[in-house]
């Protein structure tokens, strides 16, 4: 347990180890004042006199040890806080580590919500037990056993007696953790539920007002925070007799011990001052033992919520080296590859050359395959069989900074951060000059509208973009690629926002992009593949056809049925010869 929360530490754990010793000293310090009160207690029962000065110096005592033990105390939560939130630093830093080694398909599989639960809320959960948990439970639990020491060294027979609560105690705190430990999974289980169903809730909220999915949504919803709160009131309910028998038994250590300690002394066989000692040891040790015992089962949780946080990016890593692209030259090739999403077969023994310089289009219904085989190339996952490579390179023998070097992709959601939208574009190549992030800008056909903004070029793009519009960020995104100069360009489905009036632009910029490159290109809208070198038909994961527009519109029966529902999602009239010439019927 212990060592995969010091994994984490560093530097720190002797932060950590520093902050629990600092607390041990502060909870045995405040132990002496009772030692004090024993000094002046003693004397009076055993008719013995004092003097004003020796009562006097025990007060003063008392006193100082209380402000040490406050003094040292914050010092110590200070320590224990300064180390929790550089470990819980270190742990996000690690685990960003981990995902940046993901598959990036695997990534934005999980989501925003996932994202921001794993990197925010459960590491966030952490800091209370690692700040109180581990140095507060070992001082308490140090100091506990230091006392039940010293009881047994003044006299043993009275500190078995002191001793008569712990058994009862520590069997209801057995029983409240074994209960709380069964039903821990279910517990985190249901948050995430509930977290993953308000996050779904609110992403959501404009569809189901534009739809009048007011209802069903907010019945999801409602169930899901219902459900946690029912959860967790049961739990909790389970736990709480058992919680409240050791909080009231375990502190009572006099219970016992104050009868039958006094028979004890009245048949001699212990003495009064003995007695008087032991009584007011066993009152000094009800708060450490108690927060002992209410820390023990914060272990368990901080054991599970790091392990739970491993687990969830838990998978295996792309395949890579650290070798630079050594292709001879930038022609792709895809062997016999085949992937699925988990059982599910999406690309199924598919094998395609797209030679330097030339254009490749994709085309087939919605989930035949083709985003997910451009992904492969990219190397969002690694493919469950076959080889990809790039000018005889395989992509899993160059790391995946120089491939991305080499590729720039384009997909129909682009990212842009809340940051000026030059230094959105800049983030195609971090290198390049003002100067040339407005030429790219420019042959992106992005000056138009950014010269109708407040700041022009300098105006913040917005969270996640939001001050543009879809077929804005789309140029955008073509500015980057062309800033980046890469020698492969993949466009997936890159011009899905653009409305017909920005059509043009769209592919004066996409001109700009693919000149003189290998280009990957995916597209619903078939008119703007058609002088394409080679157009690929995709269905259920395999290549069914290729070859040339002409040649596909003449034998492809699949691509006769993709152009047409292309045309006629254009809108097109046919109207007259040439046209009727393009549009075929299928018998």
């Amino acid at each position: 347990m212990f060592e995969r929360i010091f994994k984490y530490a560093g530097p720190y754990k002797k932060t950590t180890i520093l902050a629990s010793v600092v607390i041990l000293f502060a909870v045995l310090v405040n132990v002496v004042p009772f030692f004090f009160v024993y000094q002046i207690i003693a004397p009076i029962i055993m008719g013995k006199g004092m003097t004003l000065e020796y009562i006097t110096l025990r007060i003063v005592g008392i006193l100082i040890c209380l402000v040490l033990h406050g003094v040292l105390y914050v010092k110590g939560l200070g320590l224990s806080h300064k180390a929790a939130f550089n470990i819980l630093m270190r742990l996000r830093v690690s685990l960003q580590g981990r995902m940046e080694k993901l598959p990036l398909g695997i990534i934005m599989e999980k989501g925003i919500g996932s994202a921001k639960r794993i990197f925010v809320d459960d590491i966030d959960n952490i800091e209370v037990l690692l700040a109180h948990a581990i140095p507060e439970g070992f001082g308490n639990c140090i100091t506990a056993i230091i006392i039940y020491i010293a009881l047994f060294f003044v006299d043993w027979k009275l500190a078995l007696i002191s001793l008569a609560s712990l058994p009862l105690g520590m069997f209801a705190m057995g029983m409240m953790m074994w209960i709380g430990n069964k039903d821990m999974v279910s517990y985190y289980r249901a948050g995430q539920v509930m977290n993953d169903t308000i996050i779904e809730y609110i992403n959501g909220m404009e569809v189901v007002k534009v739809f009048n999915k007011d209802g069903e949504s907010y019945e999801r919803y409602h169930k899901a925070i219902t459900g946690y709160r029912d959860f967790t009131l049961d739990w909790y309910k389970a736990c709480w007799p058992w919680m409240a028998i050791y909080n009231s038994i375990l502190p009572a250590t006099i219970i016992l011990t104050l009868p039958l300690g006094s028979w004890s002394v009245l048949k001699g066989y212990a003495t009064l001052p003995d007695l008087v000692l032991v009584l007011c040891l066993s009152m000094s040790i009800g708060g450490p033992l108690l927060k002992t015992l209410n820390f023990v089962p914060s272990l368990p949780q901080l054991n599970y919520k790091i392990e739970t946080l491993e687990k969830l990016l838990d998978a295996e890593p792309v395949k890579q080296n650290e070798k630079p692209f050594r292709g001879k030259d930038h022609t792709i090739t895809f062997e016999h590859v085949s992937f699925g999403y988990n059982e599910e077969q999406v690309i199924d023994d598919v094998s395609l050359t797209i030679k330097e310089g030339e254009k490749t289009a994709l085309v087939g219904e919605s989930g035949s395959g083709k985003s997910t085989l451009a992904k492969l190339l990219v190397h969002y996952y690694d493919a469950n069989k076959g080889i990809i490579s790039i000018g005889g390179q395989e992509i899993t023998q160059m790391s995946l900074e120089a491939l991305n070097k080499e590729i720039a992709y384009v997909s129909q959601e682009q990212y842009l951060f809340n940051i000026s939208i030059l230094e959105n574009i800049r983030i195609g190549n971090l290198e390049a000059s003002d100067k040339e992030v407005i030429e790219a800008a420019r042959k992106a056909q992005c000056m138009e509208f950014i010269n109708q903004l407040p700041k022009g070029i300098h105006t913040l793009a917005g969270d996640s973009g939001n001050q543009l519009s879809g077929g804005q960020r789309q140029r955008i995104a073509l500015a980057r690629a062309i800033l980046k100069n890469a020698s492969i360009i993949v466009l997936d489905e890159a011009t899905a926002y653009t409305d017909p009036e920005n059509e043009e632009k769209m592919e004066t910029a996409i001109a700009e992009v693919v000149k003189g490159k290998t280009l990957l290109v995916i597209a619903h809208r078939l008119g703007s593949i058609k002088n394409a070198d080679q157009i690929c038909v995709m269905a259920k994961g395999k290549i069914v056809a290729r070859g040339s527009h002409e040649n596909l519109i003449k034998t492809s029966k699949d691509y006769q049925r993709l152009w047409n529902a292309s045309m006629e999602s254009r809108g097109w009239q046919v109207n007259n010869r040439e046209e009727e010439e393009i549009r075929v019927e299928i018998n």
